[in-house]
């Protein structure tokens, strides 16, 4: 039996973890999901809930992946044999397998917007027509999601650590670097006063039942959580590394990338004089309205999108590797043909959300396209049933004791004890009923 790869480094680790959970909901869906709930209010709000439910259910599916070896379906298999548990890890695998076939059309427009940004962001340009013009075709994001699928399975097929460890330990510095760089620019522009001022001053007015179940929904999705990705590098991980410790290292690097993120975006958004509810579209139709007005906006325009679609590619890597390391270890297929073959089905998969926009745009759920659909079912459905399960899996059939005693097996700097099982038992699990509910109430209801 051939052996399995495991992290060459404890950074290794860390990087390509943050990497997966530093995704196109930092850079994309965190500003505008803090714009539309008030700023500041909400980021206070979205803190508390990292730490309340996105800091147990990451220690408990790491915990779980390095304590079996397993992908998410041998995970459950192997510490309850002979039961129906491994339907969590397979729903973890199939959840990864949608949301990769959509995530991956939406990086390749972050990746076409890069040579849009070069050709330079004109004043005056409808923007919003110009992002209409685009998804509304086929072959141009057909062939932008056919290059970033192609991508995404090239590192893949190298292997967790000349693959996935590789390209981590390579581009997270980069994205660091560039996103450091369109802050400074960001905060340095004149009127970026007023930006910084609805970022970090609070507005409790602005606080609803709407606003608690956005962050909680933010900081549960954002870890990357429910789909298997944790508990999948979590069996790379040396048994001589604390879970805890990696799981901050993690949760923090994710949450100071969303937050750098809005340091950003809210700036320039004010400087130059638009609004920052813009919802889905103010990366792609807002910023590059603001970047027309910005000296040197081509340059920093290239610099963004590049951004988007690093963070876009180190998230679908591990969305892949869950998929690829399961039929690996469970069909025994050798990992440059599960990549190939499984990478080839995603991207099929992928043309109908491209096709919502033209020839089927005529499709409806509840208003929503195809994209938006697929969106809704991961997000609202998928996701949040598969983190509920892990951690009431974690924490009453493998036990939280069984747990907590993994994840403390190597010395750190933490050590979890009573009050994270009681998070795990409780906390977690209430909050991701809340925002299922209240997400599924709210699509169906109004």
């Amino acid at each position: 039996m051939k052996q399995r790869e495991n992290w060459t480094s404890n950074l290794g680790f860390i990087l390509a973890a943050a990497g997966s959970a530093i995704g196109l909901g930092n850079i994309w869906r965190f500003p505008y999901v803090t714009g539309t709930n008030g700023g500041a209010a909400f980021l206070l709000i979205f803190l508390g809930a990292i730490i309340l439910i996105g800091f147990p259910v990451i220690v408990a599916e790491i915990s779980l992946g390095r304590s079996t070896e397993k992908n998410p379906v041998g995970a459950f298999k192997k510490i309850a044999p002979d039961t129906p548990w491994w339907v969590v890890g397979g729903l973890g695998v199939f959840t990864g397998f949608i949301i990769l076939s959509y995530y991956s059309v939406v990086a390749g427009w972050s990746m076409s917007y890069i040579f849009k940004a070069l050709n330079g962001f004109t004043p005056g340009t409808d923007f919003a027509a110009l992002f209409g013009s685009h998804i509304s075709g086929f072959g141009v994001p057909l062939f932008w999601h056919a290059v970033f699928m192609l991508i995404t399975v090239l590192v893949i097929r190298a292997g967790v650590v000349g693959g996935i460890q590789k390209v981590a330990k390579t581009l997270m510095p980069v994205l660091f670097i560039i996103l450091i760089t369109l802050v400074i620019r960001a905060v340095t522009l004149p009127g970026a006063g007023e930006g910084l001022s609805f970022y970090l001053k609070p507005d409790f007015s602005k606080i609803s039942i709407q606003t608690f179940t956005d962050a909680i929904a933010q900081a549960f999705f954002t870890l990357s959580l429910g789909m298997g990705a944790m508990i999948t590098y979590g069996s790379y991980l040396s048994k001589n590394d604390n879970v805890s410790d990696n799981a901050v290292y993690i949760i923090s690097f994710d949450t100071l990338i969303a937050i750098l993120a809005g340091f950003a975006i809210f700036p320039a958004v004010f400087a130059l004089g638009f609004s920052p509810s813009a919802g889905p579209g103010l990366v792609f139709i807002t910023l590059p309205g603001v970047l027309a007005k910005m000296p040197l906006g081509s340059l920093f325009g290239f610099l963004f999108f590049l951004l988007l679609s690093i963070s876009a590619l180190t998230s679908a890597i591990s969305l892949l590797e869950v998929v690829v390391a399961y039929v690996v270890d469970e069909k025994g297929w050798e990992r440059k043909k599960a990549a190939q073959i499984i990478g080839f089905i995603i991207f099929l998969v992928g043309i109908p959300p491209i096709l919502g926009y033209s020839s089927l745009s005529g499709f409806s759920f509840l208003g929503m396209d195809v994209l938006d659909t697929y969106d809704w079912f991961a997000n609202n459905i998928f996701l949040p049933l598969g983190g509920l399960l892990t951690s009431i899996f974690a924490a009453y059939v493998w036990k939280a004791k069984n747990m907590m005693k993994e994840a403390n097996s190597a010395p750190g700097k933490i050590t979890l004890g009573k009050g994270y099982a009681f998070l795990l038992k409780y906390i977690a699990p209430t909050g991701i009923i809340i925002i299922m509910i209240f997400n599924i109430w709210t699509t169906f209801v109004g």
